[in-house]
């Protein structure tokens, strides 16, 4: 059973989710949140498997309860409810460590292969066509490069060419097709290029690619 927490402020938002959510047989929601704060601590009590926080939220703001309970070594799988004007606001969640973000009229289907999908700890996150417009977003006006870390000099030339990849978006499928290698093979060098760059989730290797000029 996949445990569900949600922090909105609007109280018809989290009831629309909680329908949607206690639909299916293998998810459950374990509570509910109206601020930053309070969904800190439901996380903290309850512990569940993910947790879908909105952005915009009354007292402590969804960016900053984010970075708290990633900071806190939680296990709960952050996804950021959003809209495509917090964009800013989205990418520095995701560089926290956030695993991914849901736009608030998403269909339902959507929804819940994105929670499932975040439960499991995989990274199809990178996949929807809604997470690319945002990483196209912040490819035409990215930061100010900074220093490539050395870690990112022991990539080997088919490792850089998988995150190139990673950071438009491709899912292992379209990655493996693009190369012509084995999805298997794709898996695996996504797999050490996470290690080698002590990064979390392919959401964080894609900033990564794009902060150091990678794409």
């Amino acid at each position: 059973m996949i445990r569900v927490a949600i922090a909105d402020d609007q109280e018809l938002v989290r009831g629309g989710l909680r329908m949607i959510l206690e639909s299916e047989p293998d998810i459950t929601v374990v509570g509910e949140a109206g601020h930053g704060a309070e969904a800190v601590r439901l996380v903290a009590g309850e512990r569940p498997d993910v947790l879908l926080l909105d952005v915009q939220m009354p007292g402590q703001d969804g960016l900053a309860a984010a970075r708290e309970i990633v900071a806190s070594g939680s296990a709960t799988r952050v996804l950021m409810l959003t809209t495509f004007d917090l964009d800013g606001y989205v990418y520095e969640a995701l560089r926290a460590g956030a695993a991914g973000f849901l736009l608030k009229d998403m269909p339902g289907e959507d929804i819940l292969h994105a929670v499932r999908q975040a439960a499991r700890g995989a990274d199809a996150l990178l996949a929807p066509a809604v997470t690319r417009r945002l990483i196209e977003r912040f490819a035409a006006n990215p930061p100010r490069q900074q220093e490539p870390p050395p870690a990112l000099r022991e990539l080997t030339t088919r490792e850089i060419d998988v995150l190139r990849l990673v950071a438009r978006g491709m899912s292992n499928a379209e990655i493996a097709a693009q190369l012509v290698i084995g999805q298997t093979t794709v898996k695996t060098h996504v797999a050490r290029i996470l290690t080698k760059l002590q990064l979390r989730d392919r959401v964080q290797a894609a900033i990564c690619a794009h902060e150091h000029g990678l794409t």
